[in-house]
């Protein structure tokens, strides 16, 4: 892996550590709906710039549109909602590392929805491992970190993003459209779909503070916009299973950023659950039996 590459990948794991910082403070000014509103609209300014830029085109096939549709709510629409909405309820360091469920889930679902993926007495154990994590990350004997409910929904958040996965595995893979393409064709319908749902969810006046107007800005540009860049180059340059490692890091930087910015506490169950939830995914992927020590 080249240094920019090692820059890329950490800088990654930041922003979408961070992005549930932003969410928290964001929903202070915002509704849920108005906030994922706000946030895909300057995402797609964002990719849509970078797609004319590169000389991209859209895709005029009307079955990949179809498709996006499904991916744009599963991938972008549902688990936007969700996470702004639990977060209201949850810490954003507690909604972070719940989010580290979804390659544990991705892999369940993989393998449940995909003939080629079969099951292996591996994958069993790390699921059983995994869930016993998130159980106890959820700490249902304390509500120091928010209600059960705010939890649930992050971790419906983190099913949906499983979910979009094994969608595009199984009914767009074949398409041979390109990422960043894909990924523009996405964001777009996601707002058009977001614009029509707005209107039939909770409305109140915005309070646009700093805080919230650059959590706004940083979520849509950064986090929407930016990070799927950064991620795209990352797939290129080092496959699609090695980008997909920075899920590891991704709820440690979660907790670090909510700790040091909004001073939320940290729990033992949190660490200990989330570490039990790391090991279960890389237990479930054979990951510990590939690891080798780096030559000097």
């Amino acid at each position: 892996m080249s240094r920019v590459n090692i820059a890329l990948f950490i800088l990654l794991a930041f922003i979408w550590g961070a992005s549930y910082t932003f969410i928290k403070i964001a929903v202070d000014g915002l509704t849920p709906a108005q906030l994922v509103l706000s946030r895909v609209v300057l995402g797609a300014i964002v990719l849509f710039a970078v797609l004319t830029a590169t000389k991209g085109r859209l895709p005029k096939n009307a079955a990949v549109w179809g498709h996006t549709v499904v991916t744009a709510i599963l991938g972008m629409v549902a688990p936007f909602l969700l996470l702004a909405w639990g977060e209201q309820r949850t810490s954003a360091a507690m909604a972070g590392v719940l989010i580290a469920a979804t390659p544990l889930l991705t892999l369940a679902a993989v393998t449940a929805a995909l003939p080629a993926e079969r099951a292996t007495w591996r994958k069993g154990v790390g699921f059983v491992l995994g869930f016993a994590g998130v159980v106890i990350v959820i700490g249902p004997w304390s509500t120091s970190s928010g209600s059960l409910v705010g939890q649930l929904a992050v971790l419906g958040a983190a099913l949906c993003y499983a979910l979009q996965t094994v969608y595009v595995k199984k009914m767009l893979a074949s398409k041979g459209v390109p990422p960043l393409v894909s990924a523009t064709t996405q964001v777009i319908t996601a707002t058009v779909l977001q614009a029509i749902v707005t209107p039939f969810f909770p409305w109140k006046t915005p309070h646009f503070s700093p805080g919230v107007v650059i959590s706004i800005l940083l979520l849509g540009v950064v986090g929407t916009g930016l990070a799927y860049l950064i991620y795209f180059r990352l797939i290129g340059d080092m496959g699609a299973a090695n980008a997909s490692a920075v899920n590891y890091l991704v709820p440690i930087t979660a907790v670090l950023v909510s700790l040091i910015t909004l001073g939320e506490p940290i729990t033992w169950n949190m660490v200990v659950g989330t570490l039990v939830v790391l090991v279960a995914l890389a237990f479930a992927e054979n990951r510990l039996s590939t690891l080798t020590p780096a030559r000097t």
